[in-house]
C-alpha cells in the first residue's frame, strides 16, 4: 500500500489499530484532524486522511517516545509499567473517575502488584485473595477500590477530610434506581430554577454570537492546522480577536442587565464562581440536604462537587492549576478559539449525575464481598483497631483474626501539591474541617533542606506506626518520584530496608508539563 494512499476515517482507525497493536477508534482519528495533528482531505463530501500523515505522526509522537524517555531518564526505565496499551476509558474505569484528584495513580499499577500473576519483571506474588491491604495515604481511594475488585480487604487513612469522603463514596453500595430517581428530581428542579433566571437568554444569545465569531475567525480544523505549521502566532492573533469580541460581549451584558461577578471575593466560592453559577450551586445543595437516605445524599454531594470543579470561573487551560478568575470571553489556547466562562452548572450536573450512576453500576458487577473503609486521621499516630471499633466496622473483628499483609500507597510529594486546597470549594460548601497543617510535604513548606528533613520524619513516622499492625513478613510498596533521594533514609528510620525498586514512566499526565517523567515503586520489607 502506497504511503500517500488516502484512507477514510474508518479505514484510518483500522490501519492505526493494526500498526500500533491496540484499539484506535474513529473518534481518535477525528481528534487528530480536529487539533491539526494530521491534515483533513475532502473528496466528494467525505473526509479522508493520508496514510503518510498518519505514519509521520505516529513515528514522531509514539515510536520514538520509549527510546527518547530512556535516554533522558535512564535505561532502567521499565516501559511495560507505562501501561500505554490501555485507553483512557480503562485507566479511569468505573468509580475511578467519580471525581478528579490531582496526583493519583492509575488502577492498573495497583493491580499489577496486588494480583496473583508473575512475569519476567514481577517474579513473586506479594498479596493473595483474603489478605488485608493498607493505604496510609489513601488519597482518592484507588487502592481500596482495586483491592475490592481483586477479592482483598482494605483500609485507608487520610488526614484530608475530602479525600476520606471521596474514597468512602467510591467503595459504598447504593440502590442505583433510587439514586437515579433522586438525581433526576434535582435535575428537573434545577431546570425550573434556571427558567426563571434572565441569565438563560443572555447565555443563549452569547453562545450564538460566539459561534458566529469563531466560525469566521477560527475555522476548524483549518485554523489549528495553520497553528501546527507555524503560519499563525496563536497568542498574538487570539488576543487581538479577544479584544474585538469584548465589545460584543459588553453590549450583551448591558442589554440583558446581567451581574456576573459576586459582590465579594474573599472566599473561594465568591472568588471563583460567577453569581449565577453560585446561585445554582446553592439551590442544588439545598435540594441534596432534603434527601433522606444517608448514602444517597453523600453520593449526590459528590456529584455536586465534581460539577463545581468543572464550573469554576477560569480558563480551560488553567483548570488544573487556577491562576486568575475570569468573567468574560477569552482566547483559549487549549481549543484554539474564543471561549466563555460557564454561566450555569446544569449541563455538567446532568452529565455527571448520569455518569455517576453508570459507573457505580459498572463497579457493582465487579465488586467482591470484601471489606473496605477509609478512616479520617493521622497515619503517624492512629491506632487502627481502636478507630475501627469506634465505627463498629466489621474490619475490626477481622483484624482480631489476621494482621494486615502489607501496604500499597503513594505518599505525598515534597512541597508540590496542596492536597486540601485543590478541593477548597468542597471544604467551604460542605463545611468540612481543613487540617492543612497536618499534611506531610506541605506545599507552602517548599522543597528546601528543612522541608525535606520534615518529610523524611513524617513518612518514616507513618511507616513506623503502621508496622505494628502488619504481619511479620510484610510487603510495603510506596510509589514516589524520589528526586531528592529521601527514601533510603525513610526506610532506615522506619526500621525497614528497600529490597527492590521498579522504575516506570508516567504517561498521560494532566499537568501542563508533558515532559519525560518517571516514578519509582519502592519495595520495602522488615530490616
Amino acid at each position: 500500500m502506497d504511503g500517500g494512499e488516502l484512507l477514510s476515517i474508518k479505514e484510518a482507525s483500522e490501519w492505526a489499530s493494526k500498526y500500533l497493536g491496540k484499539s484506535v477508534t474513529s473518534s481518535n482519528i477525528a481528534y487528530l484532524i480536529q487539533y491539526g495533528r494530521i491534515n483533513k482531505i475532502a473528496d466528494d463530501g467525505a473526509t479522508y486522511v493520508s496514510k503518510y500523515d498518519l505514519l509521520r505522526y505516529y513515528r514522531s509522537h509514539i515510536d520514538s517516545r520509549e527510546s527518547s524517555w530512556k535516554k533522558q531518564l535512564g535505561s532502567d526505565l521499565n516501559w511495560a509499567l507505562s501501561f500505554e496499551q490501555y485507553k483512557e476509558a480503562e485507566t479511569t474505569k468505573h468509580v475511578h473517575r467519580l471525581h478528579p484528584y490531582k496526583g493519583k495513580f492509575i488502577p492498573q499499577l495497583v493491580e499489577y502488584f496486588l494480583d496473583g500473576h508473575t512475569d519476567s519483571f514481577k517474579k513473586n506474588i506479594y498479596f493473595c485473595k483474603g489478605d488485608i491491604v493498607l493505604d496510609p495515604f489513601a488519597g482518592s481511594g484507588t487502592t481500596l477500590v482495586q483491592a475490592n475488585e481483586l477479592g482483598m480487604h482494605a483500609l485507608g487513612i487520610d488526614v484530608a477530610g475530602f479525600n476520606v469522603f471521596v474514597s468512602n463514596c467510591k467503595i459504598g453500595k447504593y440502590d442505583i434506581k433510587k439514586l437515579e430517581t433522586e438525581l433526576g428530581n434535582i435535575t428537573q428542579k434545577l431546570a425550573n430554577f434556571r427558567a426563571a433566571s434572565k441569565a438563560v437568554k443572555f447565555d443563549e444569545k452569547l453562545s450564538v454570537e460566539l459561534n458566529e465569531f469563531n466560525n469566521k475567525y477560527f475555522p476548524s480544523p483549518e485554523y489549528k492546522r495553520r497553528l501546527q505549521l507555524g503560519e499563525i502566532d496563536g497568542n498574538e492573533y487570539g488576543k487581538k480577536k479577544e479584544r474585538e469580541f469584548q465589545k460584543i460581549f459588553e453590549d450583551l451584558v448591558s442589554s440583558h442587565n446581567i451581574e456576573l461577578k459576586q459582590a465579594s471575593d474573599e472566599t473561594f466560592l465568591e472568588k471563583w464562581y460567577l453569581q449565577n453559577v453560585r446561585d445554582e450551586i446553592g439551590f442544588v445543595f439545598e435540594e441534596i440536604k432534603k434527601i433522606q437516605t444517608p448514602n444517597i445524599k453523600r453520593i449526590a454531594a459528590l456529584v455536586l462537587s465534581r460539577t463545581m470543579r468543572s464550573c469554576r470561573s477560569t480558563t480551560h487551560a488553567d483548570l488544573a492549576t487556577l491562576l486568575q478568575p475570569i468573567a468574560a470571553p477569552y482566547y483559549c489556547s487549549k481549543h484554539g478559539k474564543i471561549c466563555k466562562p460557564l454561566l450555569s452548572i446544569a449541563r455538567w450536573w446532568g452529565t455527571y449525575a448520569k455518569d455517576t450512576c453508570k459507573r457505580l453500576a459498572e463497579f457493582n458487577k465487579l465488586r467482591t464481598d470484601t471489606l473496605q473503609i477509609c478512616l479520617a486521621g493521622d497515619s503517624r499516630t492512629m491506632n487502627i483497631p481502636e478507630e475501627l471499633a469506634k465505627r463498629k466496622h466489621p474490619l475490626e473483628q477481622l483484624l482480631g483474626k489476621q494482621k494486615i499483609k502489607g501496604i500499597f500507597s503513594s505518599p505525598p510529594y515534597v512541597g508540590l501539591i496542596a492536597y486540601h486546597e485543590q478541593h477548597a470549594y468542597a471544604y467551604e460548601l460542605f463545611g468540612l474541617e481543613r487540617k492543612d497543617e497536618k499534611e506531610i510535604g506541605l506545599l507552602f513548606d517548599g522543597q528546601g533542606r528543612e522541608a525535606q528533613q520534615r518529610y523524611v520524619q513524617g513518612i518514616s513516622d507513618v511507616l513506623d506506626n503502621c508496622r505494628g499492625f502488619l504481619v511479620d513478613d510484610f510487603e510495603v510498596f510506596l510509589v514516589a518520584n524520589d528526586k531528592y533521594g529521601l527514601y533510603p533514609r525513610i526506610a532506615e528510620k522506619a526500621g525497614m530496608q528497600i529490597v527492590d525498586k521498579f522504575k516506570r514512566p508516567v504517561l498521560n499526565r494532566t499537568e501542563k508539563d508533558k515532559g519525560a517523567y518517571a516514578e519509582t515503586i519502592f519495595h520495602l520489607k522488615r530490616k
